[in-house]
């Protein structure tokens, strides 16, 4: 087994760089969370601005749809949701300046690429281990879309996130 890379959120740039398809990731700072009618409202903006919103640029997108507050967490648990639904969005948000995403599951062709074009990232997280991966989550807050509920965008603060590179910015992808 190799080492886990520790990372800091925002994620350098040139750090993502040195990342390989299969390396095992702990997370730690601040990311996103995103999921589907999110990511339409999200592009709505994109398209009228022109550049993402609420601070966007540079940031992680977790596809993941929190469960209500326990055990004095944040959430009693953050499941990944699986990425591919979000595949009709990714790209364009890569090529916007998200500089990662997180779920679960095989990606498009698309999105390859546009890990590749962008320099950027795409990690999976473990289905089924969200009570888990909650215990990483120190806060969390809505930032837009509230009427939205579990699918609202949410910055979030975690610590040792889990998570495994699933394409690299040369396109390696871990499903192949």
């Amino acid at each position: 087994m190799t080492e886990q890379r520790r990372l800091s959120l925002p994620l350098n740039r040139d750090e993502l760089k040195t990342l390989a398809m299969g390396d095992a990731c702990l997370l730690t700072g601040t990311m996103y969370m995103l999921r589907d009618a999110g990511h339409i409202r999200l592009l709505a903006e994109l398209h009228e601005q022109g550049s993402l919103p609420y601070g966007l640029d540079g940031q992680a997108i977790f596809y993941a749809g929190p469960t209500p507050p326990s055990a004095g967490r944040p959430f009693g648990a953050v499941g990944p949701t699986t990425a591919s639904r979000m595949d009709f969005a990714a790209p364009e948000l890569y090529h916007a300046g998200i500089a990662a995403t997180l779920g679960k599951g095989v990606r498009s062709d698309e999105v390859r690429q546009a890990c590749i074009d962008t320099g950027s990232v795409y990690f999976v997280t473990t289905g089924g281990a969200a009570a888990l991966l909650a215990k990483c989550v120190t806060s969390g807050e809505v930032v837009a879309y509230d009427d939205l509920g579990t699918e609202a965008l949410r910055r979030i603060e975690v610590v040792d996130f889990p998570a495994f590179v699933g394409i690299d910015t040369a396109g390696a992808c871990i499903y192949d």
